[in-house]
């Protein structure tokens, strides 16, 4: 009897994860969504989960060839902070934004990237 008590403990907590995660992804592509579109993409690429890593790319100044880094592991994690400081840039965010809000925390980054007064200028990017 413990283990069908365990197996339905385990099933409860399965579900309230999945439902957390759901509402979160629904939120970073809300606020992906109004950053695609301050950038100039389409802003309904935000829904796809791997195209909109290569939009960011994009945004972030590279080629869309970059993204294919974001498949490699650990690389992928210098990629994206690199990303996510480039990001920031052109939007007129500094690195300690970049970092904090746009790789730590990117659902709040974003928000306020896409929902705030911050406007996307690719020239802050190649004046390096």
């Amino acid at each position: 009897m413990t283990s069908v008590t365990s197996q339905a403990d385990f099933s409860a907590l399965y579900t309230v994860s999945s439902i957390f995660s759901l509402i979160l992804y629904v939120i970073i592509v809300i606020a992906l969504w109004k950053v695609f579109t301050k950038a100039g993409k389409a802003g309904w690429l935000a829904i796809i989960p791997i195209v909109n890593l290569f939009v960011l790319t994009k945004i972030a100044g590279f080629s869309y060839w970059m993204g294919l880094l974001y498949l490699i592991p650990i690389v992928n994690i210098i990629l994206h902070i690199i990303v996510a400081l480039r990001v920031g840039k052109a939007f007129g965010q500094g690195a300690v934004f970049s970092v904090f809000l746009l790789w730590l925390f990117s659902f709040i980054g974003y928000l306020i990237l896409g929902f705030g007064s911050a406007t996307y200028d690719k020239s802050r990017i190649d004046a390096v």
